[in-house]
């Protein structure tokens, strides 16, 4: 079966059969409801940040032999009609449930929960955003979720409980980040954004 392009998706909109063919032509998008949409381009700001909180999170988790922390680019299906899919910047999935998700492997998305997701914010991140984002996380089942934001130096824990996520709250500066998936991890603000600072 020949692979589909965007352009040969009805105007920017995909089902599950079509999103199984489609040729990647973006570089980082989200699918809402069938509708591609495309994010924005990161900033080095956003790039050092991500990539501070990668090199702690893999030291952590590889020296426990907790699982594995991987980036984006990667979809995880949140529903497929009609299709939601999410692209967090690093997320964590842990040994334990590596029966769920080792067989898979070598396919381009998941269609189990994270443990962890880490989404580092934009000016493109709104309110509504955010809010739809930990919907789409909640109904797929990740257990955690930190919102890093770069320009205040803050970084949001939250937990998911029954009806939504619980935040645990705002953390800066020498706050150790009190997440319940990472036991142990001794990991501050301070160490992730001034590492980041070059």
């Amino acid at each position: 079966m020949p692979k589909a392009s965007l352009s040969q998706a009805s105007p920017r909109h995909l089902s599950w059969e079509a999103y199984l063919r489609w040729v990647d032509e973006l570089t980082h998008y989200e699918i809402i409801d069938g509708e591609v949409c495309p994010s924005p381009t990161s900033t080095l700001r956003h790039q050092r940040v991500l990539r501070s909180l990668l090199i702690r999170l893999h030291q952590f988790v590889q020296a426990r032999g907790l699982g594995e922390i991987f980036t984006a680019l990667f979809d995880f299906v949140i529903q497929r009609e009609p299709l939601r899919t999410r692209q967090p910047d690093l997320f964590f999935l842990s040994k334990a449930r590596e029966r769920e998700w080792q067989p898979q492997l070598n396919e381009p998305r998941l269609e189990v929960a994270p443990d962890l997701v880490v989404e580092v914010l934009s000016p493109a991140d709104t309110y509504l955003r955010r809010k739809s984002k930990l919907q789409d996380y909640h109904a797929l089942g990740v257990r955690e979720v930190w919102a890093v934001d770069p320009e205040a130096e803050e970084i949001e824990v939250l937990v998911r409980e029954e009806s939504g996520y619980r935040s645990l709250g705002w953390f800066r500066g020498e706050q150790p980040l009190p997440t319940q998936v990472l036991t142990g991890l001794a990991l501050t603000p301070k160490e992730v954004f001034q590492a980041s600072e070059g």
